[in-house]
């Protein structure tokens, strides 16, 4: 339990919203004391009522009954209330918090989490801390402040039967739990595990899936895809299985609990007419205890999944890379050199990229090309300076790419798979390249990228109005938009990250023929999944297994290299 000493982000909102939480405590203790009230004055007024008493009689047990019946939902909905503005808080909070770690140092954060992990931080740790209070803290000390009351109230009458009861409900607050926390606890760390794994598999998998299809490959996508999901599915199927005999047991307990009760009461209260009204009373008064001790049980079950989400969101640290001193970036540039370049995310995981030398000349246009998940995205992370290298640099000029990332943007320009596009207009999103252009360097670069007679059409034309992420245009135009805006920005490196993927082959086809036009004179790199277009690069390089297989001319390539042949034919579908 060494780790809770140091854990930073439950136990400080548990003291600041300490207030809420102890109300909210108290309200749902509440809300089971009127629920058993409730039944205990109605249980008392069915049995005085079939005697046939005077309405007198019976007067202050129907007033009782009344307000026991009205205080236990408006307990209940306060107790509601106050607990989801406890959590909410708690958890938006929380998520500011990831957020802010995120945003401290992203470069930092990709280094050591795949996509697929930070989607399992966001998606399911916080979620996980959520349900700590309303799955197990919560019903616990809701529960246990129940067996006290209890406890003390049938001491009142008999501290042995008191005794006995408090025996069966601990059984249910601190044994049924213990046995499934011991049952469980590995099958949960699997599933753990498992979820992780299900994440990153069908993360890796989707953003790599032009790859699986144009590779004719879509059987070994699904397998691939859903191996961990199915082992996580037969997981559950145990888990669920043995949470039904656990549940069985709790109640049987329960049954026993009725029982008891039945018993003492009839060996307590029917000595004569005036007691025996008191039996009912008693029996029912059990009935709202199953809803409060029920979900104990499984709420504890849960907490290896709840102390693993703890952990890793504590793992995350605000941490800021420690670059070089930071130089002035240069108007232009003879060579770029990878010298002995590899990259891993942490120690135990495998390198994405080993011992890789390439020097890319000024103006050199060069195609990487390499099977899904073997590390193109991450080489132009390494290039870009998202990404520290494990081994070996990035050399600009001999100087170390790390030093420029202060003004990297007059370096380098990236165009990606789904380049963003803001909710203002077509001028202000083409600007974010250059914020000194103005209206007709705009204009200029939209005509360019072959978009002035689409943009002439709008009824405001430069000034009309681009939907969040640019959802009123097509892919391809959404491309060339974010290509225009890379002209502004007149940077001598362009990377280019399966900027096609997704467009027709028509389309494809004529935005590749604009990028190459309109980017002449640039050096670029280009991540692709296939080999359309590859004719227009002075060199093709295949990253296999974070390795170079090959490097050479296309022309060169097509002539005397047997597997470049194939992938060729494969493309175009020829085989």
């Amino acid at each position: 339990m060494h780790w809770l000493k140091n854990e930073h982000w439950v136990r400080p909102d548990l003291k600041r919203y300490r207030g809420l939480l102890f109300w909210s405590l108290i309200l749902g203790v509440m809300t089971f004391v009127f629920a058993g009230a409730l039944m205990f004055t109605s249980g008392f007024l069915i049995d005085k009522s079939a005697t046939k008493p005077l309405f007198a009689a019976i007067y202050v047990t129907v007033v009782l009954t009344r307000a026991f019946g009205i205080g236990r939902p408006v307990f209940q909905y306060i107790e509601r209330l106050t607990s989801h503005n406890w959590v909410l808080r708690i958890t938006s909070h929380m998520r500011r918090k990831l957020y802010k770690v995120l945003e401290t140092d992203a470069a930092f954060v990709s280094e050591h989490h795949q996509t697929g992990d930070i989607l399992g931080l966001l998606a399911d740790d916080i979620g996980h801390i959520q349900n700590l209070y309303l799955r197990m803290i919560f019903p616990t000390v809701v529960g246990a402040g129940l067996t006290v009351i209890t406890t003390l109230l049938l001491g009142w009458f008999n501290w042995g039967f008191a005794l006995w009861i408090m025996l069966l409900l601990l059984f249910q607050v601190l044994i049924l739990p213990w046995w499934g926390l011991v049952v469980e606890r590995f099958r949960k760390a699997e599933q753990k595990q498992l979820n992780h794994d299900a994440y990153v598999s069908l993360t890796d998998s989707v953003l790599g899936l032009s790859d699986w299809v144009i590779t004719h490959r879509e059987k070994d996508f699904m397998s691939q895809s859903l191996a961990a999901p199915k082992k996580l599915a037969a997981s559950t199927v145990k888990s669920k299985r043995f949470q039904w005999r656990r549940d069985f047991v709790g109640q049987l307990l329960f049954v026993l609990i009725v029982i008891s009760m039945l018993i003492w009461t009839n060996l307590e209260w029917t000595g004569n007419q005036a007691s025996a009204n008191w039996v009912g009373a008693f029996v029912l008064v059990v009935f709202p205890l199953d809803q409060a001790f029920s979900g104990i049980a499984q709420g504890v079950g849960e907490w290896p999944t709840y102390r693993d989400a703890i952990r890793h969101l504590n793992d995350l640290q605000p941490v800021t890379r420690q670059l070089p001193q930071q130089q002035a970036v240069p108007t232009q540039f003879k060579e770029m050199t990878l010298q002995h370049l590899s990259f891993q995310y942490t120690p135990k995981d495998p390198e994405l990229i080993t011992d890789i030398d390439l020097t890319v000349h000024s103006g050199e246009k060069i195609a990487i090309l390499g099977p899904s998940g073997m590390g193109k995205t991450t080489l132009l992370q390494l290039v870009l300076g998202d990404l520290t290298p494990t081994a070996g640099n990035v050399l600009v000029d001999s100087q170390d790419v790390l030093t420029y990332q202060q003004h990297r943007t007059n370096l380098f320009a990236v165009l990606d798979q789904s380049p963003f596009l803001f909710n203002t207009s077509i001028v202000n999103n083409v600007r974010l390249g250059n914020e000194q252009a103005s209206d007709a360097d705009v204009a200029a670069a939209l005509k360019a990228v072959k978009l002035d007679q689409l943009v002439a059409q709008l009824p405001n034309g430069i000034n009309s109005s681009v939907e969040e992420a640019g959802f009123g245009f097509s892919g391809g135009e959404r491309q060339r938009l974010s290509l225009a805006r890379i002209l502004l920005q007149d940077a001598p490196i362009v990377l280019l990250d399966e900027p096609t993927v997704g467009l027709d082959p028509i389309t494809e086809q004529a935005l590749l023929e604009t990028m190459f036009t309109v980017l002449q004179g640039k050096t670029i790199l280009w991540v692709t999944h296939h080999l359309q277009g590859v004719n227009q690069t002075d060199r093709v390089i295949f990253l296999e297994d974070g390795r170079l297989t090959m490097n050479d001319t296309p022309s060169h390539l097509a002539k005397n290299d047997e597997r470049y042949q194939n992938l060729y034919a494969l493309d175009a579908g020829l085989r």
